[in-house]
């Protein structure tokens, strides 16, 4: 089952694997013809109410491959304000070829007629709450009439997120929906039949630029509503936490904070004058600092522990006992890693090993990347907690679903580059299910290693990452 947010980011990601959305449009409307002649021979009377969306366009499609019933298409609403230019292209064609079309251009205008077959194609499954006009008038007309409704895709009315069905929604007898079941539909008392459309299955495997689509940002928001992270890190290493901290600003965090060694507090500050730093005593991390980064890490959202912290025993002693106090998310890297197979936390981790760093926590690993993405979902789930391993391909996975990134290249072999994921998963964390804000920070790291090696060659360092960040985080060069 997919949410319509979730299709959302498969069509995109068929998108970028060459699958367009017009050619899925085409599959789709394909199969709305075939849902109607299975429930209605030649010669039978079809009103398409196709809205302005892709919804509507998939209907348009179907519309080509009913020349032998009796059709009248009807579009709720002015052509020249379709949203999409491939449902518009198809709305022209329909025009040259001089298809029975008819505009509806406020709800009194609305006349279903008595069809035998009605397709509601008004709203598909990016819309929630109560219908509007006039897709409310057209909801009730067809509720009211004999025909039998086939929904495409989902119902107009049906939220596609959580399968609410509003009160004035379309009452469907049969619903095409296409290449996964929605939330919502199995509870319906209506036929449903789901249609491969020719999204392959490597739309779901390997994180695109659909998975972008994600990532949002409200024009109201204010400081701390995208995301406050704490980075615990530094004692025999300074540039790792300052590198992180950095990162996660430039994956979006509206506030980082640094806790760090007083002896190496002053030099990471020095990093960046948007760095927050809270030192603390010693020079390294060790047990007497818990309660206070306890309390700290209490008040963030994110909890980013490992980078430059070392090995020795007190140090991890206190990484143990943080992680035993802490509730919230933490991406945990770094020689941090080495105590979570031993942890009992309440928190939701999301541990960034490399592959020698995986073996070391007990899990095992494979020169073939499906081999090894099939080893650590296996991992994952036993670990009970997401598993990011940086790689040529990166396996992203939580135990039950598992995503492989392919963006990066041999350049980020250098030093520092984890510690910028590192920083921007834990950026991501903050308004992001850990397992897609794993995803995420692994392409957007990878495209942006990828943009300074076309630009420049090998040889980049770390710090060359961080000015590529948000342009490869907030890419937008999608097809409607």
């Amino acid at each position: 089952m997919l949410t319509g947010s979730e299709m959302g980011v498969v069509d995109e990601n068929a998108a970028a694997l060459g699958v367009p959305r017009k050619q899925l449009m085409e599959s789709s409307g394909n199969a709305v013809a075939g849902a109607v002649r299975d429930l209605a021979d030649p010669g039978a009377s079809v009103t398409i109410v196709a809205g302005r969306g892709n919804n509507g366009g998939d209907a348009l499609v179907a519309a080509r491959f009913l020349d032998d019933y009796d059709l009248r298409i009807l579009l709720l609403g002015r052509p020249e304000t379709i949203t999409t230019d491939i449902s518009r292209e198809n709305w022209n064609a329909l025009q040259s070829a001089e298809y029975p079309t008819e505009q509806v251009r406020d709800a009194s205008q609305f006349d279903l007629g008595d069809p035998d077959i009605v397709v509601d194609a008004m709203l598909g499954t990016g819309i929630n709450g109560a219908l509007r006009e006039p897709e409310a008038t057209a909801a009730a007309a067809t509720n009211a009439s004999d025909a039998a409704v086939l929904s495409v895709d989902v119902p107009s009315g049906l939220d596609a997120e959580d399968g609410t069905l509003a009160e004035n929604a379309v009452e469907a007898d049969h619903v095409v929906t296409f290449h996964d079941t929605k939330p919502g539909l199995s509870d319906l008392d209506a036929g449903v039949t789901v249609a491969d459309i020719g999204i392959p299955e490597a739309a779901e495997l390997f994180v695109e630029r659909g998975d972008l689509r994600r990532l949002t940002r409200d024009p109201a928001s204010h400081k701390g509503d995208n995301g406050e992270v704490l980075v615990v890190g530094g004692g025999p290493y300074t540039g790792a936490p300052a590198l992180s901290a950095q990162a996660a600003l430039r994956g979006g965090a509206d506030l980082v904070r640094v806790a760090a060694p007083e002896l190496v507090a002053r030099e990471i500050q020095g990093y960046s004058e948007n760095l927050i730093v809270r030192p603390y005593d010693g020079e390294m991390l060790a047990p007497p600092h818990v309660d206070r980064l306890a309390a700290l890490a209490a008040d963030h959202d994110t909890l980013v522990l490992g980078p430059g912290l070392g090995d020795a025993d007190a140090t991890l002693a206190a990484v143990t006992d943080l992680l035993e106090r802490f509730d919230g998310t933490a991406v945990v890297d770094a020689d941090a890693l080495s105590v979570v197979p031993d942890v009992e936390t309440d928190a939701d981790l999301v541990c960034t090993p490399h592959q020698g760093e995986l073996v070391g926590m007990g899990g095992e690993t494979s020169d073939d990347w499906r081999e090894r993405a099939d080893l650590v979902e296996s991992f994952a789930a036993e670990l009970g907690h997401t598993v990011l391993v940086k790689g040529p391909y990166d396996v992203i996975s939580d135990g039950e679903r598992t995503r492989v990134n392919r963006t990066g290249n041999p350049g980020m072999t250098v030093g520092g580059t984890g510690d910028v994921l590192a920083g921007v998963t834990g950026a991501l964390a903050c308004v992001q299910e850990p397992r897609h804000a794993a995803a995420i920070a692994a392409h957007a790291v990878g495209a942006a290693g990828d943009a300074v090696v076309d630009e420049r060659g090998y040889g980049l360092v770390a710090t060359d990452l961080l000015d590529e960040v948000p342009p490869a985080l907030w890419a937008d060069d999608a097809d409607d």
